[in-house]
């Protein structure tokens, strides 16, 4: 099981905002598409990520001002990216280590997707279905 399978399943799609919108925008985005976190981008390079949990974090440590900011003066600058030939359990053990839900997927220093813990867990999952359903499946037939 790799990166590049739960990249199939769930499309290219990769949400960025660029680095001098501000926080309130980047929530916004957030809302609007349903999702955790958003990469920062200048329109070529990964810059970073913001999340929800990062945003939470500022309001509450400086108060809702910090919405006016831009969102680099916020982001996590050092990220942690995977390649789509790495493994699921890898990314899990990454992600677990790391204390991050979200993941950029790079091929060639290009941004070609982000799986998140739940894409993960809802990969592994449809995956022991899937076995499950083979020693089912073998039991009965033997």
């Amino acid at each position: 099981m790799s990166v590049a399978q739960i990249l199939a399943a769930k499309g290219p799609d990769v949400v960025t905002i660029s680095p001098h919108h501000t926080l309130q925008e980047a929530s916004a985005v957030l809302a609007e598409r349903g999702i955790g976190a958003v990469i920062v981008s200048d329109g070529g390079d990964v810059l970073g990520i913001i999340s929800e949990r990062d945003i939470v974090r500022e309001i509450g440590r400086a108060g809702e001002s910090v919405l006016r900011d831009p969102v680099s003066a916020h982001m996590t600058s050092k990220i942690v990216t995977t390649e789509p030939g790495e493994a699921v359990d890898q990314v899990m053990e990454m992600m677990t280590r790391g204390r991050f839900r979200h993941l950029p997927v790079m091929d060639n220093r290009r941004l070609v997707g982000v799986v998140s813990i739940g894409d993960v867990v809802k990969y592994r999952l449809e995956s022991m279905q899937s076995e499950f359903n083979a020693i089912r499946d073998y039991i009965t037939t033997a």
